[in-house]
C-alpha cells in the first residue's frame, strides 16, 4: 500500500493558531511505529504543476495564492497567513492526492496523509483549504483518460462545499457528503446527496444511515473512489458536535471500504479533519482508518 505524505512542507501558523499543524508528522511517525506502515510504504508527495491547478481552479485565484497577491479578506477566509512555505505545502496537498489517486487505480487502496481540502471553491479558498485537492485530481484523471466516472464519499464532519461548486452537476462524478447539519460552512452547497445529521448523532444512528447508502452509491459503477475518511465525527472533537466513538469510526471505514472492495472500486484515501483536545485522540483515530485499510490492502482489488 503507497501510501504519500508532506509533512516536511509545513505553515508558518502564528502562536496559538487552532489548525494543528503538528499532527501529519504526529500520524505518519505513528504508523510507522505502530507498524500499520512500513517505511518502504511510504511515498514522498510530489508538487502538482501550476497547470494542474486550473482544470479545478480560476487563473486569478490560482496566481493570487502563488504570488500572495490575494487581498486580505481572501486570506482570512482561507484561514492561514500566506508565506511562500504555504504555496509548496498547498501543492504538495495536491500533488499527493493526484500521486494516491493514481496508486490507487494500480493497486487497489492508497493513502494521502494531508489533504481532504474540500471547502476550497473554483475561485475561493476557506476552510483551512487553499486548492481543493480531490477536485484536481478527479479532473486530471479524466483528462489523461485513466477514469471516466468517479465517487466522492465526503464523511468530514464540515459539508464538502467546494467539492459541489467545483464538480456539482457533472453526471460523471457523484458526491456523497454526510455532515453535521449545524456545523461549518453554514452556507452549504448542494452535494448529489447530501445527509444532514443532528448534533450529538451517534455511532448506532450514524453507521445505519450510511449502510443504506452505500450499495446506491457503488451502484453508479465509479472507475474511482475518492473518501474523505475525516475524524472529526468523534465524540471527542473540538469542532465536530457528533458523538462517535473509536470503534464506531472504526466500523464506518470498514462499511466503505467493504463495499468498494466488493464491487472492485479502487480507492483513494484523504486524509480530512480531525481537531480534538487533547490531539492524541485525532492520532488514534487516524491510525484505526488505516489499521482498516491495510487489512484491503492485502488483497488487490484490480
Amino acid at each position: 500500500m503507497h501510501v504519500f505524505y508532506s509533512d516536511h512542507y509545513t505553515i508558518d501558523l502564528p502562536e496559538g493558531h487552532r489548525f494543528p499543524m503538528r499532527k501529519y508528522r504526529m500520524l505518519r511517525y505513528a504508523l510507522v511505529d505502530a507498524g500499520i506502515i512500513t517505511e518502504e510504504e511510504l511515498r514522498d508527495a510530489p508538487l502538482i504543476d501550476r497547470e494542474d491547478l486550473l482544470l479545478a481552479h480560476t487563473e486569478r485565484y490560482v496566481d493570487g495564492v502563488i504570488h500572495g497577491t490575494l487581498d486580505r479578506l481572501e486570506q482570512r477566509r482561507i484561514g492561514f497567513p500566506w508565506t511562500p512555505s504555504l504555496v509548496t505545502r498547498s501543492m504538495a496537498t495536491v500533488g499527493g492526492c493526484l500521486a494516491s489517486a493514481r496508486a490507487a487505480l494500480e493497486d487497489g487502496i492508497s493513502g494521502n496523509l494531508a489533504g481532504g481540502t474540500h471547502h476550497a471553491m473554483r475561485d475561493a479558498g476557506e476552510g483551512f483549504c487553499v486548492f481543493n485537492d480531490i477536485a484536481v485530481a478527479t479532473l486530471k484523471l479524466m483528462q489523461e483518460d485513466r477514469i471516466r466516472t468517479a465517487l466522492i464519499i465526503d464523511l468530514d464532519v464540515h459539508q464538502g462545499n467546494g467539492n459541489s461548486d467545483i464538480l456539482g452537476g457533472r453526471p460523471d462524478v457523484t458526491i456523497f457528503s454526510m455532515h453535521g447539519a449545524k456545523n461549518y460552512p453554514f452556507r452549504k452547497i448542494a452535494s448529489t446527496i447530501d445527509v444532514d445529521l443532528p448534533d450529538g448523532t451517534g455511532d448506532e444512528a450514524y453507521l445505519r444511515i450510511l449502510g443504506d447508502h452505500l450499495p446506491h452509491l457503488l451502484d453508479r459503477k465509479p472507475d474511482i473512489a475518492f473518501y474523505q475518511c475525516g475524524v472529526d465525527p468523534l465524540e471527542h472533537d473540538a469542532l465536530g458536535r457528533l458523538a462517535m466513538t473509536f470503534d464506531g469510526l472504526m466500523e464506518r471505514d470498514r462499511m466503505v471500504l467493504q463495499a468498494c472492495h466488493d464491487r472492485h472500486v479502487p480507492v483513494m484515501l484523504a486524509l480530512g479533519g480531525g481537531y480534538a483536545d487533547p490531539i492524541d485522540n485525532t492520532i488514534q483515530a487516524q491510525l484505526n482508518t488505516y489499521r482498516v485499510a491495510t487489512h484491503f490492502a492485502s488483497s488487490n482489488v484490480r
